[in-house]
């Protein structure tokens, strides 16, 4: 009988689907006990005797790939690949997969919402009320904005198609792979980051992290924007350089942030201390639809490669390039 460990939390709690998945596959499966996203070491003495990991945002380093000493597949609940060394497993012969689509519906709507409430301070507002305080804030609407977007993949590419409804002023964009602008058939303005940053009233975040998007935005570029500017980070942790962030916004630049992935997780930090940034909890991909088709499709891989049976999301070729490369320009 195979093991499999379940390190990504929540899983299976709103949806037992994918655990009796495993159980008719004869699959013996252990949850991640903390209820916690794990550390490193943690995850190092709970991996050995384990065949088939579904995880999550946990560091997945060449550490924790030492100590599993079974492991032949990863099944990653989500996108994001900057947790896992890649080339690792591939030297171990690990198979990684991954849930690319999965997550962007949620991830674009999330995005939305950050929107507004920052135009509005919906989020100073419910502070002060849970305070004894009224307070009427004047804001934007965002059909007077311009909207820029850094990364038009999947998640950006919807948060683009979303804000084509509300009649959005411009819409600003940057893609380093300039071959998605043929997936858009909509009034979008292709121009460099440099832009985006100094002509946008919001400025929202889609790339992934890697060596080449680390700190990608500091000080220099958050002083490039207007100075009443909205700065919206939904993707990765160490994008934004938090401290930097926090640095800028406490000079009185910019008109307010709101960031949903930290560098570390649970964050604490000084962006905490500064109200007009809005801060939330790596919710991006929890809505229970999207939730629920992530765990669902990590599942049927682990099922799939119980069976012997092709896997149908391995993470691409792709993607082990741009670790490579990262590795070579450290």
């Amino acid at each position: 009988m195979l093991r499999v460990l379940i390190t990504t939390v929540p899983f299976g709690q709103n949806n037992k689907a994918p655990l009796e998945k495993l159980v008719s596959a004869d699959l013996d499966y252990v949850i991640n006990p903390l209820g916690r996203r794990l550390k490193e070491a943690e995850l190092a003495e709970m991996i050995d005797g384990f065949d088939i990991l579904i995880a999550g945002t946990e560091h997945i380093s060449a550490k924790v790939l030492e100590r599993a000493t079974k492991l032949k597949l990863i099944a990653r609940v989500g996108i994001g690949l900057d947790n896992l060394d890649l080339l690792e497993a591939r030297r171990r012969g690990i198979q990684v997969t991954y849930t690319p689509d999965a997550p962007a519906p949620a991830v674009a709507e999330l995005t939305i919402g950050l929107m507004f409430s920052l135009l509005r301070s919906i989020h100073l507002s419910n502070d002060d009320l849970h305070n004894e305080r009224w307070t009427r804030y004047f804001g934007r609407r965002i059909s007077n904005c311009n909207v820029g977007i850094v990364g038009a993949g999947r998640i950006g590419g919807k948060v683009i198609s979303h804000l084509q409804a509300f009649g959005v002023n411009r819409v600003l964009a940057y893609d380093r792979d300039s071959n998605v602008q043929s997936n858009f058939n909509t009034n979008v303005e292709w121009v460099s980051k440099e832009t985006v940053y100094q002509d946008s009233d919001i400025i929202s975040i889609h790339v992934p992290l890697d060596h080449r998007t680390r700190n990608m935005i500091g000080s220099k570029e958050l002083l490039s924007m207007r100075s009443n500017a909205l700065l919206i980070n939904a993707s990765r942790g160490g994008i934004v350089n938090e401290s930097d962030l926090a640095y800028v916004l406490n000079t009185g630049h910019l008109g307010g942030a709101a960031i949903d992935a930290f560098e570390s997780e649970p964050y604490k930090g000084e962006l905490a201390n500064i109200s007009r940034c809005l801060l939330t909890a790596h919710m991006g991909s929890m809505s229970l639809d999207c939730r629920e088709k992530m765990e669902d499709e990590a599942t049927d891989e682990a099922v799939r490669f119980s069976l012997d049976e092709k896997l149908k999301c391995l993470v691409p070729i792709e993607e082990y390039e741009v670790q490579e490369l990262g590795f070579k320009n450290e």
